[in-house]
């Protein structure tokens, strides 16, 4: 047998013996410390039940509520279980294309909507989300707790937004950094797209590191004016406005990486066959193994006994009564 929490046991049984010896063998000046009314309750010395013995049942009691509070154990070994669901990485383009109106009310809100989506079709597998443009940074670590995700995405607004150039080679570093220990690793992109020539070192880097690429196209093909903060047209060098269209290029290098893609639509049904389709293809793999250690509590029971002798030393029986009932 051990004990769980030892130091209790040592930092509180001081006092307790210090406490016991007052008690019992200097009653002046224990009459210093307690009201004169606690005191006679302890000393119960006109009861039935001697004053010896009701201390000696008082002191066990607390001396075994203290061995309760140690929390006594019987180990019993380790024990490995193992942790089912998966671990997923979540990136949100925050790029300045996503402030274009072609999906109401733009790009960046509807990809926020799908996103909210995903989140309730995988309730119990633990993700992380990045949000990505020129430089991408962990918007929330792994969680399951799916509200507070949903938070931290809603927390996205139009001041997160950069009109430099995505640059999704260092996407790749942060989310093969962010999945170093996880198996398998899976990225799941919500995005506008990009080209070629943009996407070109992010698909060595899914190689490298065996990571698995799902995306979720936003916008359309048509497209629409690339807005500033202010919500006016973005104006390039030449004088015309800048007009940005979703790039499907993402769609063929996630079925090279293992992974698969879809354009965004209205309604959840295309959102709910991607998470279903990702849980199939994964169904047998694992988070990994945790291992706790496999124990059998013993506290309640010297918490029961010293809570019925402490009952006892708490009795009181006047020995007046008695006398009566014995002349009646």
């Amino acid at each position: 047998m051990t004990f769980v929490n030892p130091y209790l046991f040592w930092i509180l049984i001081i006092p307790f013996i210090l406490f016991a010896i007052l008690i019992s063998t200097n009653k002046e000046k224990l009459s210093r410390v307690f009201d004169e009314k606690v005191l006679k309750r302890l000393s119960a010395s006109d009861e039935t039940i001697p004053l010896a013995v009701r201390n000696i049942t008082m002191f066990a009691a607390i001396f075994l509520m203290i061995v309760a509070l140690a929390r006594p154990v019987i180990e019993k070994g380790d024990k490995v279980v193992d942790v089912k669901g998966l671990n997923l990485v979540v990136g949100l383009d925050i790029s300045g294309s996503m402030r274009s109106t072609d999906l109401y009310p733009n790009r960046l809100e509807f990809a926020k909507m799908k996103i909210s989506e995903f989140f309730e079709a995988m309730p119990g597998d633990e993700i992380s989300v990045l949000a990505f443009a020129h430089s991408p940074f962990i918007l929330a670590p792994f969680s399951a707790d799916k509200q507070t995700l949903q938070m931290m995405v809603e927390g996205v607004d139009d001041s997160y937004m950069s009109m430099e150039s995505t640059d999704f080679s260092e996407l790749g570093i942060l989310a093969s950094e962010v999945l170093e220990k996880k198996a398998p690793k899976i990225v799941v992109l919500f995005t506008d797209g990009g080209d070629e020539e943009a996407i070109a070192g992010f698909a060595d880097i899914l190689e490298e590191h065996h990571i698995d690429l799902y995306v979720v196209l936003i916008g359309t093909t048509k497209g629409a004016p690339v807005l500033t903060q202010e919500g006016k047209p973005y104006i390039l060098e030449d004088g015309t406005i800048a007009i940005t269209q979703r790039n499907d290029a993402l769609l063929s290098l996630a079925q090279k990486s293992g992974g698969e893609g879809i354009v965004a639509g209205h309604g959840e049904e295309d959102i709910r066959e991607l998470a279903a389709r990702i849980k199939n293809r994964y169904q047998d793999e694992q988070q990994g193994e945790v291992r706790i250690k496999e124990r059998v509590e013993l506290f309640y029971y010297p918490l029961g006994a010293g809570l019925l002798l402490l009952l006892i030393a708490l009795s009181s029986i006047p020995r007046r009564s008695v006398e009566r009932k014995k002349e009646k």
